[in-house]
């Protein structure tokens, strides 16, 4: 474990607290969390991770799964445009786990309007951003697990698009102490992306002095690229029993991103039974001019035979941006 702390360390100090752009990153859909669970904690679950969302949040947790699970989370968010995130992971052996899944913001389609048609050329335009993830994930001990993500990015605007490829790497451990985890994250690291497409291609002039040259010859405009939003995430959970079918989990995590101030996530669950939890947290606490805060979340649970369904939901107070809500659901077998 002291090898991999190490290394994950020199990897922090190395490609993380070298950057400070703040505002300045590409691919900023993935900073938006997924999972309703996590979500209704706040956004602290690095060192919970317990579900199939474990391969957005720390796929070092994926391998402590002992089942095989599918789940997919849906939203609307801001501006009219839904975000989605799908999930399916497979136990290969007893300390192996792997899982593949997507992640898509779409912003739908708007018509095209000119000066000279401001009410439409009777086209559209359309925007995506979307990253396709595969997670491996293993048990090194019977408490210190690791897991990685390597993910395809890609965000189109109409006809332009940037793509980029970029690595997750996590770690989990279980102390000594029940119930209490330690999780250490770092995501997004990877390619800076630039746009490209059929847009970029302008005609220019290159001599406008002189009359007799040609005046239209094709020439490519050339964008700036920008850096993913490159994270560090550590946090601690702990799980006990306060009494007979009533188990309390906590959880709280410190992210250090590239594109924005430190910020604490933190939140709470209580399940009753196996049937029914209900959440609570708070996200982006000491981020200034922060509009997220409260979260709230609860779920159901439902058993047929060997299979598993669980039923969610996640709302989040976003200030004078609104309210958003996170549906989910989720089958084990």
């Amino acid at each position: 474990m002291r090898k991999w702390c190490f290394l994950l360390s020199i990897c922090l100090s190395t490609f993380l607290f070298s950057q400070n752009k703040t505002g300045t990153s590409a691919g900023e859909f993935l900073c938006i969390p997924v999972g309703t669970k996590a979500i209704g904690l706040g956004g602290a679950f690095a060192a919970i991770s317990d579900d199939i969302t474990a391969a957005y949040w720390n796929p070092g947790g994926l391998s402590r799964l002992n089942h095989n699970e599918f789940s997919t989370d849906y939203a609307k968010w801001f501006l009219d445009t839904k975000i989605s995130w799908t999930g399916i992971g497979m136990r290969v052996t007893h300390d192996d786990y792997v899982a593949v899944s997507i992640m898509m913001l779409d912003y739908g389609e708007e018509p095209i309007t000119t000066i000279e048609l401001p009410e439409g050329t009777g086209q559209t335009w359309d925007a995506l951003d979307f990253a396709i993830s595969l997670s491996y994930a293993r048990n090194l001990t019977d408490r210190f697990s690791i897991g990685g993500t390597v993910k395809y990015i890609q965000q189109r605007i109409w006809n332009e698009s940037a793509s980029a490829l970029a690595l997750d790497i996590g770690l989990l451990f279980k102390t000594q102490l029940e119930g209490f985890n330690i999780g250490m994250v770092i995501s997004n690291f990877g390619e800076s992306m630039r746009l490209d497409g059929q847009d970029l291609l302008q005609p220019i002039d290159i001599n406008e002095a002189y009359d007799y040259n040609n005046s239209t010859i094709t020439s490519k405009l050339y964008t700036d690229e920008w850096d993913l939003p490159l994270i560090f995430t550590v946090g601690t959970s702990w799980e006990y029993s306060i009494m007979e079918d009533v188990n309390v989990q906590m959880a709280a995590d410190a992210k250090i991103p590239s594109n924005q101030a430190t910020y604490a996530n933190v939140g709470a669950q209580i399940k009753l039974g196996e049937f029914f939890f209900t959440r609570g947290g708070y996200n982006s606490l000491f981020k200034p001019d922060a509009e997220e805060g409260l979260t709230l979340g609860a779920g159901i649970n439902y058993f047929v035979s060997e299979i598993h369904f669980k039923v969610e939901y996640a709302f989040l107070d976003f200030g004078r941006l609104g309210d958003l809500s996170h549906y989910s659901i989720t089958v084990s077998f």
